[in-house]
This record gives structure tokens, C-alpha cells and sequence, in this order.
């Protein structure tokens, strides 16, 4: 029976990727998927990436209609970045509760209170957030970002962890929000000592993200995207992974020889995972649900977004 069942799921899905494909052509739609997207929805992208190069993707695509398969701020992001494009998301559900945990008025209360202070505002986080900002980053480029800036002291937003993490790499001070990702957080150093005995041969690579206990212990400590790179050129054969789960599909398809080991069974976004292909043909369909930003909130956070951009 459950055979199957999954045969039968397999050639749904395969009618939904040839749909997909249909409809993007019909379109001139592009597909972007994070990494951290079901393997499904990562097969039929035409990119996949972190946060930082899909915003990049967004803002130099010639496509008319941007998919984006992630959560909802990604796509604000697209928008903000490519504002005559239509950008739709598959489920507009897909929020981020990081993003949500720092808001304008307590962003401006800070404010306030640091008059000499710049805003660095993490990705993650809403257009209305980024309008207040003065310049957005990633946990690809957070420590180049902060140097950049013109300023001793930063108003960090929304995530501590990354924070911390990030306030190690400066000597400016860093008031840092509150905030985490319920995701990363959840990873604790018990979890990483019962997998370090059980493959006592595999690195444990982890994302910033993570409790700064957790992070102290790794052997590599990067972005997804760096996370992923670092197990392809490692000599190493096994990696104990410290991030979103979806990361396994790009990990495996780039170094199918070596064995990848998630640190718990509990590093999956649930906000990630809504999405799925018959979402994704039917946002394609009917060009909806649309991501929507008031144009002078758009033209604010735009110019935090770009000022990213140009960090080398």
C-alpha cells in the first residue's frame, strides 16, 4: 500500500513540474526557491540560493514574474528590489516569526535612545523595518556590512544570536534587538555532543544563527551558502549540519558522495516547508497571491537594500 501511495505521489508530482515548466514559459516567469524550500520545490527553481543571491537574482532578473518560494519578507524584498516585476509568493501564510519579533515603533523607541547610532537591519525582517534602516545584510556579508558603515555604534535588528556572533568580528559597539530564529535556536549544545559520540569522524558545521554555546563549537561557522560550500571543497567525508533541514537537498546533490547528518530531527522551518508544488502551479495560474509594499515604504527600504548590494 505504501508503495504504492508514493508512486502515486511521484507521478503527481511530475505532472505538477511539467505544468510548472508549461506555465513558466507562458508567463516569462522565473522561480526562485531558498535553500531551505522542500527538495520538490528546489528541483523546478531556476535558482536556489540564501537570501543574499536571491535578492541579487531579483534585482537584475529580465523575467516579467518573479515565484519566489520562501517566506514572506523574501518576497517584499524582490519587490522592493525589482518594482515593476510581479512577484508572487506560493502561500502568503509564510511568514517569519523572527521578522516579527522586532517592529517600527520599538525600532524607532531605539532610535532615540542612540541618536549616533546606524540601523543594521538583518534580511529577515519586514519592508517597514527596512525603511527604518540604514542598511540591510546578510548572514552571508553581516561582518563586511558592519564595517562598512560610517558609524562606532550600530543598532543591530532583529537576531541576538547573529548578533553576538557578529560583534566578534568588530570593535564598534553593537546594541543588539532581541529577536531569533525559533528554528536555529532550538539546536542546543546537548543535541551537538550526542551527535559529535555518534559520528565521532564528522565536522560539525553550523549557521550563525544558532546560540553563540552552540557555535563556539563548531568546525565551521558560515552562511547556508557558505555552509554548503565548505562541505564541497572539505576533504572530510561527514558533516554533522547545524541548519535548516532543506539545506540537504543542495548539500547532497553537490557532494553526493559524503554524508551529511542534521545536528536534531527538529531543524525544519515550518514556514519554509508551506510551500509546495500544487501552491506553486496554482500562484503561477492565477499570478497570485501578489506581494504588495506602499511605494514611499518601498523607496525607503530600497535604498537600505541597494546600499547592501554595493558592499564588496
Amino acid at each position: 500500500m505504501e508503495a504504492l501511495a508514493l508512486a502515486r505521489k511521484e507521478e503527481q508530482n511530475q505532472q505538477l513540474k511539467e505544468r510548472i515548466l508549461q506555465l513558466k514559459k507562458e508567463k516569462n516567469a522565473i522561480i526562485l526557491a531558498h535553500y531551505y524550500q522542500r527538495d520538490e520545490i528546489q528541483e523546478v527553481a531556476d535558482f536556489r540560493g540564501d537570501s543574499f543571491l536571491l535578492a541579487q537574482k531579483a534585482a537584475t532578473t529580465d523575467a516579467e514574474v518573479i515565484v519566489f518560494c520562501g517566506v514572506h519578507f523574501m518576497g517584499e524584498s524582490a519587490k522592493i528590489l525589482a518594482p515593476n516585476k510581479t512577484v508572487v509568493i506560493p502561500d502568503e501564510r509564510a511568514g517569519c516569526p523572527m521578522a516579527d519579533m522586532v517592529n517600527v515603533d520599538g525600532l524607532r523607541a531605539l532610535k532615540k535612545q542612540h541618536p549616533n547610532a546606524k540601523v543594521v537591519a538583518y534580511i529577515n525582517t519586514s519592508a517597514e523595518v527596512k525603511a527604518e534602516t540604514d542598511i540591510c545584510c546578510t548572514s552571508s556579508n553581516a561582518i563586511k556590512v558592519i564595517e562598512s558603515v560610517d558609524s562606532e555604534e550600530i543598532i543591530w535588528v532583529p537576531d541576538k544570536n547573529l548578533g553576538d556572533y557578529v560583534s566578534k568580528f568588530t570593535d564598534k559597539k553593537m546594541i543588539i534587538w532581541e529577536g531569533y530564529c525559533n528554528t536555529h535556536d532550538m539546536l542546543t549544545v546537548k543535541d551537538v555532543e550526542e551527535m559529535r559520540a555518534k559520528y565521532p569522524n564528522a565536522e560539525f558545521v553550523v549557521h550563525p544563527e544558532c546560540r553563540p554555546e552552540v557555535v563556539k563549537l563548531a568546525d565551521f561557522v558560515g552562511s547556508t551558502t557558505a555552509i554548503i560550500q565548505y562541505c564541497k571543497e572539505s576533504d572530510k567525508q561527514e558533516f554533522i549540519v547545524g541548519t535548516e533541514d532543506g539545506t540537504g537537498y543542495q548539500l547532497r546533490k553537490d557532494s553526493p558522495d559524503k554524508t551529511f547528518h542534521f545536528a536534531t530531527k527538529y531543524l525544519v522551518c515550518p514556514n519554509m516547508k508551506v510551500n509546495n508544488l500544487k501552491k506553486v502551479a496554482k500562484c503561477l495560474e492565477t499570478l497570485s497571491p501578489q506581494i504588495y509594499v506602499p511605494p514611499h515604504v518601498a523607496d525607503q527600504a530600497r535604498a537600505s537594500l541597494e546600499r547592501m548590494l554595493q558592499v564588496k
